[in-house]
């Protein structure tokens, strides 16, 4: 009987091998978030490193374009006229002066996250005297985002952040939302990338509709002839006695 009573229990033993475990489950945990918290870290210094090297080997290319697309009347309106988005804010003055736009360039600064830079180039034009418009966005140290711009020198009468109820050149004074500007995004992001593709989207689509039109009145005919074969031929035959006639009354007016 005495060896018995020197076992320990084993609901006890049970409880502080369980103990022991989850104490174990939670050191691994911290563990773990300092792992990732140098993960984290190592991606936002790889991908400065990354994006500066890139940046870099992006520029030359960037300047060929730009000088490339100079050579093209109205490039940079076209656009922005085909980009679902940006054509939402246009109204038709709006286009009217951005026909004078020569270049768009986006400048991204050094380190991804303190902001970016983009830079629209002008003709003279009847709107306003500036051949430069500029808007940057930055963050700060703590994170907060801020934006400037050059002021516009509108000429006289000629004010179209006035004249319009909504115009795409009120982005330029409206600094409310910096953080999350809708406009400077979609230049920095979808259009500046590639500016081709949106300069040549209509014709493509239009290309593919008339076929896709094309492609559906084959099928309709074909549908046709299927259901209505011998109606079809018999049509046919009046068509050519038509045409024969046709034929000898032009042979009489000669």
């Amino acid at each position: 009987g005495s060896s018995l009573s020197h076992r320990p229990c084993p609901t006890l033993l049970f409880l502080l091998e369980e103990k022991e475990q989850q104490e174990a489950i939670e050191h691994i945990d911290e563990v773990q978030n300092e792992i990732d918290r140098l993960n984290e870290q190592a991606s936002e210094e790889i991908l400065k490193v990354e994006q500066k090297k890139y940046n870099k080997l992006r520029q030359p290319f960037f300047q060929k374009r730009s000088k490339l697309i100079t050579k093209i009347p109205n490039f940079g309106v076209t656009t922005f006229v085909n980009h679902p988005q940006v054509s939402a804010l246009l109204g038709e003055e709006d286009e009217e002066a951005l026909h004078y736009l020569t270049r768009v360039e986006v400048t991204e600064f050094e380190d991804i996250k303190s902001g970016y830079r983009i830079d629209f180039y002008f003709d003279e034009n009847p709107y306003f005297k500036n051949k430069f418009l500029s808007k940057e966005f930055h963050l700060n140290e703590s994170g907060d985002p801020s934006s400037k711009s050059t002021e516009i020198k509108w000429k006289s009468g000629k004010n179209l952040t006035k004249h319009l109820t909504e115009s795409f050149f009120t982005w330029f004074t409206d600094h409310s939302d910096a953080g999350a500007d809708e406009l400077g995004e979609v230049i920095k992001d979808d259009i500046w990338p590639n500016q081709l593709q949106y300069y040549l989207v209509p014709e493509v689509d239009e290309e593919e509709g008339e076929e896709d039109f094309e492609d559906n009145e084959e099928e309709e005919g074909s549908e046709d002839i299927d259901e209505e074969g011998d109606e079809d031929e018999g049509e046919e035959d009046e068509d050519d006695n038509e045409g024969e006639e046709g034929e000898e009354d032009e042979g009489e007016d000669d």
